[in-house]
């Protein structure tokens, strides 16, 4: 087995319930609160819409999962509440879930983006240096001992 180099016992200086996602118990917000407004992207695990919160008239982000074992969404979930506040980290702002067929969503913050493909040919060597600063801030993830493929996730400029 081999042993990470760096961050091998993050865990040891943490408290269980940070990184015990398997003991986490979901709270489950209302999905009637949400409504879907359009399709913006998917993924091997999910569709990203945007949508609005009916409560307060706010635009967010709804991610419906694609069927997974409860264990992967546990997982994703606690990572992501663990990574809140952090620089650059988009807010977790509910968890819900469809009553009849079980499927979860995650609702993010709504962040007003610019596709990649338009965005990259106008950047300038300034542009670019201070997107790879906020890149580097987003570091805490790791050193928060988030996966590596979360924090590719998180921060891929064109992933809604």
């Amino acid at each position: 087995m081999s042993r990470a180099r760096v961050y091998a016992d993050v865990n040891l200086h943490r408290p269980r319930d940070y990184w015990d996602y398997e003991a986490l118990i979901v709270q489950w917000g209302e999905q009637d609160d949400y409504e879907v407004v359009r399709k913006v992207g998917r993924g091997k695990y999910s569709e990203v819409f945007e949508g609005i919160n009916v409560g307060n008239n706010e635009k967010c982000v709804i991610k419906i999962l694609k069927p997974v074992k409860k264990k992967k969404i546990k997982r994703e979930i606690k990572i992501l509440q663990n990574l809140c506040g952090g620089p650059n980290i988009v807010k977790l702002l509910d968890i819900v879930r469809d009553q009849h067929s079980k499927t979860p969503s995650l609702v993010f913050e709504y962040v007003n983006s610019t596709d990649f493909k338009v965005l990259y040919p106008t950047l300038t060597d300034y542009d670019i240096r201070y997107y790879i600063y906020e890149l580097l801030k987003v570091l805490i993830c790791h050193a928060s001992n988030a996966s590596e493929t979360v924090f590719m996730r998180i921060n891929r400029t064109n992933n809604c």
